[in-house]
Formats: C-alpha cells, sequence, structure tokens
C-alpha cells in the first residue's frame, strides 16, 4: 500500500500520510502533488496517478512545546538509524533491543543519554555491566536527538523509503 510524504511550504518533511489523505487534501486545495507512483487511481469522472510526494501550500508552524521528541523504542532507534551502538551493525528493528549504558541494577536511569540501541548479541554479551566493565566501548557519545521532521520520517518508516522520497529527505 502506498504512502505518501507530506512536504511543508518549504520542502522539509512534516509526515507519511495514507495516499487517499493526500488526495483528499489535494481535492481541499491543500496541497500540490510533487511526485507520483506509476499506479492510477480512478473515480467515474476522474483518472489520476497515486501522489507520492506532495507539499502544503501553507507554512506549518510549531509550538515549541511540540518540538521536543517523545521518547519512545522507535525514536531510539531512530537516533540511532537501527544501528547498534557496540559492533555498529545494522539491522532491522524487531532484532535490536534497548540497552542502559548504566545498568538499572547500578542506578541507571531511563533517560535520553542513558539507553542505546543494542543487538542481540552485544546485548546479551554487556549483560548487567557497563560497556567499561564488559569491555566494550559505545560508538557514539548519546544525547537527545534534536527536533527535526525527518527524524518523525524515520521513526514512522519500516525499512526503506520509496526512491521517489529521496531528494526530500535531508537524513540521507
Amino acid at each position: 500500500m502506498e504512502r505518501t510524504l507530506l512536504l511543508n511550504a518549504t520542502y522539509e518533511p512534516l509526515k507519511i500520510v495514507p495516499w487517499q489523505k493526500a488526495v483528499h487534501l489535494f481535492f481541499q486545495g491543500k496541497v500540490e502533488v510533487v511526485e507520483t507512483y506509476g499506479r492510477d487511481i480512478r473515480s467515474a469522472r476522474l483518472s489520476m496517478k497515486v501522489p507520492a510526494v506532495v507539499r502544503l501550500y501553507r507554512m506549518v508552524l510549531f509550538h515549541h512545546t511540540r518540538r521536543l521528541v517523545k521518547f519512545s523504542r522507535e525514536t531510539i532507534f531512530a537516533r540511532d538509524r537501527n544501528c547498534c551502538q557496540y559492533c555498529g551493525k545494522a539491522f532491522p528493528p524487531e532484532d535490536l533491543t534497548f540497552d542502559h549504558i548504566i545498568p538499572v541494577a547500578q542506578g541507571g536511569m531511563k533517560t535520553w543519554e542513558n539507553i542505546v540501541t543494542a543487538c542481540r548479541s552485544c546485548n546479551h554479551k554487556k549483560s548487567g555491566m557497563t560497556p567499561e566493565q564488559a569491555g566494550m566501548a559505545l560508538l557514539a557519545r548519546v544525547q537527545r536527538p534534536h527536533w527535526s521532521p525527518a527524524i518523525m520520517v524515520m521513526m514512522t518508516m519500516a525499512g526503506n523509503p520509496p526512491k521517489l522520497w529521496e531528494n526530500y529527505l535531508f537524513f540521507r
């Protein structure tokens, strides 16, 4: 099922919507179709291509409070780009786990700065130890991500984005 990338008036990615929603926004006069898939959709009076990328005519502004990235499994994986922070290998989300850098048993908290993405093998090897105790090292410094529409797109996507979206995503 095709999804549509919704862009702000400035071509920044906002979110992914079902193609039906994109068509609805198009007929309301709120968006322009920028890219299309090869498949046609038809009604009794109209035929058009399924929209792949649409752009809002009017700018959507965000309040600062909405700019904070919500702490969740998806956003941790998105921040770490689905890569184990110990071995550096990329994995599908279902093969990844959370890892507390400082284990809960040693006083570690559930915070952006204490949780990383780890593959099952590295998480098992580290077990209930700190990276130093386990003889392992983190590949990068961990921090709360800064808000970006691209992060929203990454956490919404399960797998690779369609080729038609590549020119509009900043994380590539």
